[in-house]
């Protein structure tokens, strides 16, 4: 029992690291956009698309790395996507143009949304199945991390040495991946069905749909869209919001960094709640929180209402995010686990198309915020209840 508590403790730190240096990306480039803003003089248009790029590479990088998951193993797409993403990401640093800039960012979103799915089926597979959804979530807890992390580098690197600094940082990820090859042991679930015939690619996108999975595949698809779409409307944007709301740049920094600790939290919590209520509980729940909290940061018109809606927003947001990386691979049989799981992820990523350039063109049409994030407020209920009417509870099972 000890041996495996270490073997999951272990690979937990594996993933995860990767997970950390994947959300360092991410972040950072939330606070890079709001810095390209002044460099090179963009439209709200300009660093709407900007967002949206990325999650295009990430709806094709889960789409296609989704499918190679189940086809090469999942170890190998992990360290496939990571090294992707963090090569292209110190590229981007040496651009001096918004085109090659949106080119780098497609390919590093690529990496992105191939790794993460991916990620969470490897520990889902790999770890004891009364551990296996509080693992997930504390997977995801990297993340937050991740943020804090960018958020530090941001604040102290960007002001003073510029955004291509900070970039070139983030090229770190690479080295991680030789260590990778010999730390990282790949899904014995993955292991078992190698031996035996599997079934092609056309055949694993039909199964998906088949009388026996289509309810998982709706439920899934419309609570990673909604997910995804408001996430990334929001994050993205949280600096340059700031900004909008009467804040500097340095202070916008500053407000961000605080909410993003309040992630951790979120994470822990999930945590606890998934294996002792389940996961729908914590979905619903903290899908419901996130959208009541979009709402008040939207109104918030003193600095006290702004973090602490900001607090809680980074708190329930990030907490569903764990929810739903746990709940997803638990789906799907073994066989399919890496398509079902990457193809949900792949839709979800046309929400983190949708949610940057809406708000951009939202923006330059001069909608307030209020009305703005009452849309991600919206969304997120939907979500929640995708959850609630057709979610089937997974808790304690026992993946095939």
């Amino acid at each position: 029992m000890r041996n495996r508590d270490a073997s999951s403790s272990k690979l937990l730190g594996i993933a995860g690291t990767g997970w950390l240096f994947d959300a360092m990306d991410v972040g950072l480039l939330s606070f890079i956009i709001a810095a390209l803003k002044v460099d090179w003089n963009l439209s709200a248009q300009q660093m709407g698309w900007i967002g949206s790029i990325n999650s295009i590479g990430m709806a094709v990088g889960a789409l296609v790395f989704g499918l190679m998951a189940d086809r090469v193993g999942r170890k190998n797409v992990f360290m496939i996507t990571l090294l992707l993403f963090s090569l292209c990401s110190g590229a981007s640093a040496f651009t001096t143009t918004i085109t090659m800039f949106l080119v780098l960012r497609f390919f590093i979103g690529m990496g992105l949304g191939g790794e993460l799915p991916v990620a969470s089926t490897l520990v889902s597979e790999s770890v004891p199945v009364e551990k296996r959804g509080r693992i997930v979530v504390l997977l995801e807890s990297f993340w937050a991390v991740g943020w804090l992390v960018s958020a530090v580098i941001s604040y102290f690197v960007i002001p003073r040495f510029g955004w291509q600094v900070a970039l070139l940082i983030s090229t770190i990820p690479a080295l991680y991946v030789l260590y990778l090859r010999i730390g990282l042991p790949d899904s014995p679930q993955y292991t078992k069905i190698q031996a035996k015939e599997k079934i092609s690619v056309f055949q694993s996108m039909a199964k998906l749909f088949s009388k026996e999975y289509s309810r998982q595949t709706t439920m899934l698809w419309i609570v990673w869209f909604c997910v995804v779409f408001s996430y990334y409307g929001m994050f993205l944007w949280l600096p340059s919001v700031m900004v909008m709301k009467g804040f500097s740049l340095i202070k916008s920094f500053e407000y961000v960094l605080i909410m993003t600790i309040a992630q951790l939290p979120g994470y822990f919590t999930a945590a606890w709640f998934i294996e002792k209520f389940g996961r729908k509980f914590v979905l619903v729940v903290y899908l419901a929180g996130t959208a009541i909290s979009a709402y008040f940061f939207g109104t918030a018109d003193t600095s006290a209402a702004l973090m602490v809606s900001g607090i809680l927003l980074s708190f329930f947001n990030l907490g569903a995010w764990g929810g739903l990386y746990a709940y997803s691979p638990e789906q799907y049989p073994t066989v399919i686990r890496g398509t079902g799981t990457g193809m949900a992820a792949a839709f979800g990523r046309i929400g983190g198309v949708l949610g940057p350039l809406m708000v951009g063109y939202l923006v330059a049409g001069k909608t307030s915020v209020s009305m703005i994030f009452t849309i991600f407020c919206i969304t997120v209920l939907v979500g929640a209840a995708a959850v609630l009417i057709l979610g089937k509870e997974t808790k304690s099972k026992v993946l095939e």
